[in-house]
C-alpha cells in the first residue's frame, strides 16, 4: 500500500499518530497546522517555502504539507548526516518518492541497505570512466547529427530539442539500438517519457486511478516499454550478443562471489537510468543556457576559454547544477530517532533533506541567487565551504553512479552548441521550474539562435 499516494498518506498519518502518544518525540518547530495555502505555496514554489523555514526555525524545522508533517534539514551538516555520517538511519525507498517503485521497479534509485550495497558494487564497473570513453563517441555522433539541422535566425524550445537528443543517446548508448532504425523502440521510449509528466500534474490528478486518468496512461506506457527492454533482454542472453552498450555490461556484471543481476534487475536499473539520465541532462542544458542568456559576459568567457583546458566549462557546468540541482530533494525515512543541530527527532517519519535550497543559503554562499562560475575556481569560494554544502548529485554511498556519464554528455552538447552559436531568451521571457520529481522548465526554454 506504501507504494501509491493514498499509501504514502496512511504511512504518514500512522506515524504522526505514534509520535503525539504519552512519551513519544515531538516534531520540531515549525508549521504543523493544516494550511491549503502552505500546500498549494510548496506544490508550485517549495525553494522559497523551505528558505522562509530555514529563515524563521534554523537549519531543522517542520512543514505540514499536503497530508502530514514532515521535517526538513537544510544546510551543510544536515546533507553531510543524512548522505554520509547518519545514511544508515535513513530509507529512501519509504519515503515521499516511493510512488517510483511500481514504475521504476528495484534499481539504485529505490533500494536501499545491503540490497543498495551489492546492486552497486555489481554495478560500478559499468559506469567506470574507462567505460564511459566508450560512450563518447556516440554522444559526440548523436550532438553533432542535432546541431548540423540547426539554423542560425531560428527559435527553438531548446528544452525540447535536448530531450530528443538525450533520448537518442540513451537509446545508443544505454540499449545499443540506433533510433533510425529502431523507431519503435524509440517510440515506446518517448510516449514512457512523456507520460512522466504525471509528476508533475496536481496532486489530485496524481491520486486518482482507473482508465484514462494520468496514472493509467503512464502504467500503459510503462508496459510497452517493459515489453522492448525484457524482450531485448532475453535475446541477448540467448544469442550472447554484446556491444559497448551499458546493457550489454550490466548483462555480465557480477559480484566478487560470482553472482549477477536476474533479468529483472537489469530491467529496473535500464529503466532507472533512462529515467534519472536523460531528465536530468535535459534540464541542466536548458538551465545552463538560461543563465548563459542572461550573463552574456559569462558566455563569451566560455567561447574564449573552450579549448584551453582551463576547466571554465566544468565551472559553468558545477554552478548551474547548484542553482539548479536536478534531484533537488532528498526525500527519505528516518528509522530511530536521532540528533541534529540541536533538534531531537523521531524515528518513523518523513524526512527530506534538499540541495535546492541548501544551494541558496545566504550564510553559506556569497551572492547565492547570482549566476557566478568563478567560485569554483581553484582557491575559490567553493574551496572553503564545510562537507555538505555542495550536494547536486548526493552524496557517500548514493552519489550518482551515472555522474560521469551525465558530465560528459552534457559537456559536449554545450561545447558544440557554444561553438556556432549564441542561444537568446525571449523578451520578457518568465522562467518558472516545475518539479516532476526533477526540476525542469514549467514552460520549455525557448531560444533564438544567433550565429557566431
Amino acid at each position: 500500500m506504501e507504494r501509491t499516494p493514498f499509501g504514502r498518506m496512511a504511512l504518514d498519518l500512522r506515524s504522526e499518530a505514534r509520535t503525539r502518544r504519552a512519551g513519544a518525540i515531538p516534531f520540531p518547530p515549525g508549521d504543523t497546522r493544516p494550511s491549503a495555502r502552505r500546500t498549494r505555496r510548496f506544490a508550485t514554489d517549495p525553494l522559497h517555502v523551505l528558505l522562509d523555514g530555514y529563515d524563521r526555525h534554523g537549519p531543522v524545522f517542520t512543514q505540514r504539507v499536503f497530508h502530514g508533517n514532515v521535517v526538513f534539514v537544510l544546510g551543510p551538516q544536515a546533507n553531510h548526516h543524512v548522505l554520509v555520517s547518519g545514511a544508515a538511519n535513513f530509507s529512501w525507498r519509504k519515503g515521499h518518492f516511493s510512488d517510483l517503485v511500481p514504475l521504476l521497479g528495484d534499481g539504485l534509485l529505490t533500494i536501499d541497505g545491503d540490497f543498495h550495497r551489492r546492486s552497486r558494487r555489481i554495478m560500478l564497473p559499468a559506469f567506470h570512466k574507462e567505460r564511459i570513453r566508450a560512450s563518447v563517441t556516440t554522444m559526440q555522433q548523436e550532438t553533432d547529427r542535432a546541431v548540423a539541422g540547426l539554423r542560425a535566425g531560428t527559435t527553438i524550445d531548446l528544452d525540447h530539442w535536448t530531450r530528443e537528443l538525450a533520448l537518442r543517446i540513451a537509446m545508443r548508448a544505454l540499449f545499443g539500438l540506433d533510433p533510425d532504425a529502431a523507431a519503435r523502440d524509440l517510440d515506446a521510449a518517448r510516449e514512457f517519457e512523456h507520460a512522466l509528466g504525471f509528476y508533475a500534474r496536481d496532486y489530485t490528478l496524481q491520486i486518482l486511478r482507473g482508465p484514462r486518468t494520468p496514472w493509467a496512461r503512464m502504467q500503459q506506457a510503462r508496459r510497452r516499454l517493459d515489453g522492448l527492454i525484457l524482450g531485448e533482454i532475453q535475446r541477448r542472453r540467448r544469442s550472447g550478443e554484446r556491444g559497448p552498450d551499458i546493457l550489454s555490461m550490466l548483462l555480465d556484471a557480477q559480484d566478487e562471489d560470482g553472482s549477477r543481476l536476474s533479468d529483472q534487475h537489469v530491467r529496473d536499473e535500464v529503466m532507472t537510468l533512462l529515467f534519472a539520465g536523460h531528465d536530468t541532462t535535459t534540464s541542466t542544458v536548458s538551465f545552463l543556457f538560461h543563465e548563459l542568456s542572461r550573463t552574456p559576459q559569462a558566455r563569451e568567457r566560455l567561447r574564449a576559454k573552450l579549448d584551453d583546458g582551463d576547466g571554465e566549462l566544468e565551472r559553468v557546468l558545477d554552478e548551474t547544477l547548484r542553482l539548479y540541482p536536478p534531484a533537488w530533494i532528498g526525500p527519505r525515512r528516518s528509522i530511530e530517532p536521532f540528533e541534529l543541530c540541536g533538534h531531537r527527532i523521531p524515528g518513523d517519519v518523513p524526512v527530506n533533506y534538499c540541495s535546492w535550497a541548501s544551494h541558496r543559503l545566504p550564510d553559506v554562499w556569497d551572492e547565492p541567487d547570482t549566476f557566478r562560475p568563478d567560485r569554483f575556481l581553484p582557491g575559490g569560494e567553493v574551496s572553503r565551504l564545510p562537507k555538505g554544502a555542495y550536494v547536486p548529485f548526493g552524496g557517500g554511498s548514493r552519489t550518482c553512479i551515472g555522474m560521469r556519464f551525465g558530465q560528459a554528455e552534457i559537456a559536449i552538447i554545450v561545447r558544440e552548441l557554444v561553438r556556432r552559436f549564441d542561444l537568446d531568451l525571449p523578451p520578457g521571457f518568465r522562467l518558472r521550474i516545475r518539479q516532476m520529481p526533477t526540476i525542469s522548465p514549467a514552460d520549455g526554454m525557448p531560444m533564438t539562435l544567433r550565429a557566431v
